[in-house]
Order: structure tokens, then C-alpha cells, then sequence
């Protein structure tokens, strides 16, 4: 009988599918264009980018350049979502990315207690910039 058991209870796990068929919809009208996101990248010697793609932009060191960079790009931003997103390369440290995150939360602090107020901004984090 015990034999029985372990015999039917692995049995019962191989069974058991892994996935799930789902059959998603699709649709003919065009794609929508996206508002792209503010995007901050930290490259592999610690030097902060806003707007990576963009040709004039050199890059940082300092958070007070960084957050004047960020408050002139937050204030143009066009986006529904009003996120950054913070990309960095393999090799930053955390502490980097720490300080980045305190620049943008003190800018929404400054943002919520406008007059009027503006939106404030969310983070989003990923790892490598698209393009390297």
C-alpha cells in the first residue's frame, strides 16, 4: 500500500502540466506611440546620464549637476506615467544608486509642495542601458 502511494503521488506530479495555453487576443489597428520615460543611466565609472540617447548630453558626477539636470527634464517631461527610469551598469555600486534615488526623491518632495503642485515621479530600476 505505501508503495502504492509514493508510486501515485509521483505519478500525479509528473501529470500536472508546467504551463497553461492562453490564447491572446490580437488586433489590427496600428501600435500607439508610447511617451518615453526620463531615463538616468550610471555608467561603469560612476557618471550619471539624463537622457542617455541624447546628443548633448556629457554626463556627472556631481548629484547637485545631476539633480539641476533632473529638475530642467522633469520639468519637460511630457509622459502620462512621469517615471524614471534608473539603468546602470553592472559594476556600480549600490551606494550609487542610493544617492540617485535620494536626488529624485527630493525633487518630488519639491515637486508635492509647489505652487501649484506637480506630479510627482516614480522609479523604475534595470540594469543595463539598451543600447551597450
Amino acid at each position: 500500500v505505501f508503495l502504492l502511494l509514493i508510486f501515485f503521488v509521483i505519478t500525479s506530479t509528473l501529470v500536472s502540466p508546467n504551463m497553461i495555453s492562453v490564447d491572446l487576443p490580437s488586433s489590427d489597428a496600428a501600435p500607439q506611440e508610447q511617451n518615453a520615460n526620463l531615463t538616468v543611466y550610471v555608467d561603469s565609472l560612476q557618471t550619471f546620464h539624463v537622457t542617455p540617447d541624447s546628443p548633448e548630453d556629457q554626463g556627472t558626477t556631481s548629484l547637485d549637476t545631476l539633480g539641476a539636470q533632473l529638475r530642467l527634464a522633469m520639468d519637460q517631461d511630457q509622459s502620462e506615467q512621469h517615471v524614471v527610469i534608473l539603468r546602470a551598469h553592472k559594476d556600480v555600486p549600490v551606494q550609487c544608486m542610493v544617492d540617485l534615488m535620494g536626488v529624485i526623491a527630493s525633487l518630488n518632495k519639491e515637486r508635492e509642495t509647489a505652487d501649484p503642485p506637480k506630479p510627482k515621479f516614480s522609479m523604475a530600476m534595470a540594469t543595463v542601458y539598451p543600447s551597450n
